[in-house]
């Protein structure tokens, strides 16, 4: 599944070929319907791979509740960061460019995971309004600090050699000084 994700983000769904996928795994061109039964089907598993490792390390990462709410707005934005681009983060970048490619069941259940991730977000962002920290309206908010961190997957490049490069912990204190007001 792995390199099924890194091709599909390369070359995109509909450029990926199930012989792509093969070759790159080293098997026989059919192996891949002996485990999915057909493309959209492998693109949903790929997806839902991406957030359920996202989930799970949202939740690694806020693991007490009694956190304050800007310390796990800091978390998920840092957290959000490495799950576009941390080695071998191919999975919810092809989500994000991907998803209409998905036939309408395999749509609902991608959206029925991602709401779970976003209810994260949202309660740490409400909890930030109601603490003063965010003047934004929170739900907004939540669109637009996803929305530019994801459109990250577009411009971010990990191993460039320019002087410039900013590391992800620099990408997440400015994304965390752009929005809480302290």
């Amino acid at each position: 599944m792995r390199a099924a994700a890194q091709l599909f983000r390369e070359k995109g769904f509909d450029g990926t070929t199930i012989r792509d996928i093969a070759r790159a795994v080293g098997m026989q061109s059919g192996s891949p319907f002996y485990h999915f039964a057909n493309k959209h089907e492998l693109l949903m598993a790929v997806m839902e791979e991406g957030l359920r490792q996202g989930l799970e390390r949202a939740h690694a990462v806020l693991g007490d509740d009694a956190l304050p709410p800007a310390q796990r707005f800091e978390r998920l934005v840092r957290t959000h960061y490495g799950i576009l681009h941390d080695t071998g983060s191919d999975f919810v970048p092809v989500m994000l460019y991907d998803w209409r490619s998905l036939p309408a069941p395999y749509r609902r259940r991608i959206v029925a995971l991602k709401n779970r991730y976003d209810t994260l977000w949202q309660n740490t962002l409400d909890e930030l309004h109601a603490a003063g920290l965010l003047r934004a309206d929170p739900k907004l908010a939540r669109l637009m600090i996803l929305g530019a961190i994801n459109f990250s997957a577009t411009w971010y490049q990990a191993n460039s050699r320019k002087r410039e490069r900013v590391g992800l912990d620099e990408l997440a204190a400015q994304t965390v000084s752009l929005v809480l007001q302290r």
